[in-house]
Parts: structure tokens; C-alpha cells; sequence
């Protein structure tokens, strides 16, 4: 089942949209993964990272493939806004698409692993609500591919990057913006499983974001696991170094969600 750009939310006189896909017709409500494509918050496209979407469907989930507002229509912190609703979204339409809301999955990579992270992270206070309903945005596990995790670190100093720039605009209070939506400020005891996978010689997405994470999961005994690709850039990673990825994340949902192994 293929169901392609239904509108999730209308903002800013955008309406943005999402895809559906589902192997075959269950009958049962299946394991889901929401995705939001990279591209530093300033570029990319949903239909970009189709391919991204192939491994899931193959592990028995269904899949939501999200548009969220870029900086060239709302800089920060729009799009953490846009990816809570889709989740909401989710869970709201969970009796018409099949979803098992106890067994959601965020993921993303770079800024949309980022935004995973801040989906399935963030606590109810951190932002009003902009989207219908009062359903509790509660997801099992993330996987997140190289995101960024302390936003504020990439606009100053050796690690500043353009596009975090661009994101946060020039608003006088964009710091405090960047700590409203860096993970790295949501660590606490409570929340989902994660697995990361980053490149250890990423030039985009500095790698310490993710060994900061992993040491913070760590100290407070979050279940996590990062996944260290040796001389691995911003993805284009092997084939080889790919399936070993995708492995690693099957026996990851496999555990952690709910303790029921997904069905192939």
C-alpha cells in the first residue's frame, strides 16, 4: 500500500504533506518508522530518501515519510515543531493506517536524525502545541543517522557550519533557540532506546556529537548503542558497511521494542 502526500498540517499558509507505505494488507496494526530526510534544515526532499525507506519495509514496519518546513519558509525552531505533529499525526490516524502506536520508530539522517532525536526526545513543555489533539507523543526507540546533537555548537567556533546558520536566522535569542533544540539538553533516564550510526571522520556533522550522546545515554543507562564507522564521512558509506548497519539496527528493534521480534 502506497498512499503519497497526504496532508498532515497546514502552517505558515504551507500545506505540508507525507507518504504511507505498507507491505501488503495486515490485518494486525504493524510496527512503524516516521522519517525525516536531511539536508541541514535548508534543503532535501521526502521522495529523496525513498531508498532509505526499502530496509524497514523489508523488516516488516510500516513507513511515514515526512516534509517539514525548511529556513527558506520558517527558520528555527519551525521544523522540531512540524516533526511533533507528524508523530501526533501518527498516532491520530492509527486506527485508519494500521499503526501500532506502542511500537513507533523515529528516524532521520543528519538534520532529520537530528529532528528523530528531538521527536522522540523532546518533553511536552518544551514547545506549545500547534497541531490538533492532546495525544502523549511517546515513541519506542530512534535510530539516528549522523544528527546533529547540540545545535549551539555548530554556530560558533572551529565547529560553525552555514547551514545552522541559515537555520537559526539572525534572531538575537538564536542561541537560546539552538539550547531549546539541542538532544543533548532532553538526557534523562526515561527515554527510548537510540542507536546511532556516524562516520568517524564526518566533516558535516561533527562526530563527537554522536560519542556525546552515547556517553550520556551511557551515564544514565539509557539502552544505545553507536555504531563507529572508521574513516566513514556524512553516509556514502560501503555496501558492506550498509548491510552491517542495517543488520545492527534489525537485532536493535528486534530487542527493544516491546521485546517482540518484528516479522519479515
Amino acid at each position: 500500500m502506497i498512499i503519497k502526500n497526504i496532508t498532515y498540517l497546514k502552517v505558515n499558509n504551507v500545506e505540508l504533506k507525507l507518504d504511507v507505505y505498507k507491505r501488503g494488507n495486515t490485518e494486525e496494526p504493524v510496527p512503524t518508522l516516521i522519517y525525516f530526510h536531511g539536508g541541514g534544515w535548508v534543503s532535501g526532499t521526502k521522495e529523496s530518501r525513498f531508498f532509505n525507506l526499502l530496509p524497514y519495509l523489508e523488516m516488516g514496519l510500516a513507513v511515514v515519510n515526512v516534509q517539514y518546513r525548511l529556513a527558506n519558509v520558517s527558520h528555527a525552531p519551525a521544523a522540531v515543531e512540524d516533526c511533533l505533529c507528524a508523530l501526533r499525526w501518527v498516532i491520530r490516524q492509527a486506527d485508519k493506517y494500521g499503526f501500532d502506536i506502542k511500537k513507533l520508530v523515529v528516524s532521520g539522517d543528519s538534520a532529520g536524525g537530528h529532528l528523530a532525536l528531538t521527536t522522540g526526545m523532546l518533553t511536552p513543555s518544551s514547545f506549545d502545541s500547534q497541531c490538533p489533539g492532546n495525544e502523549e507523543l511517546k515513541v519506542a526507540a530512534i535510530v539516528n543517522w549522523y544528527g546533529i546533537t547540540d545545535v549551539g555548537d555548530l554556530l560558533e567556533g572551529e565547529n560553525m557550519r552555514s547551514y545552522a546558520l541559515e537555520w537559526l536566522g539572525s534572531a538575537k535569542d538564536r542561541m537560546e533557540i539552538a539550547e531549546r533544540v539541542s538532544p543533548l539538553n532532553y538526557l534523562r533516564s526515561d527515554l527510548p532506546p537510540i542507536i546511532t550510526i556516524h562516520g568517524d571522520a564526518d566533516t558535516v556533522v561533527p562526530y563527537s556529537h554522536a560519542v556525546q550522546l552515547h556517553q550520556g545515554l551511557e551515564r544514565l543507562k539509557v539502552p544505545n548503542k553507536l555504531i563507529t564507522i572508521p574513516n566513514g564521512g556524512h553516509g556514502n558509506f560501503t555496501r558492506d558497511e550498509i548491510l552491517d548497519i542495517y543488520e545492527n539496527i534489525h537485532k536493535f528493534l528486534d530487542t527493544h521494542i516491546v521485546n517482540k521480534k518484528l516479522e519479515n
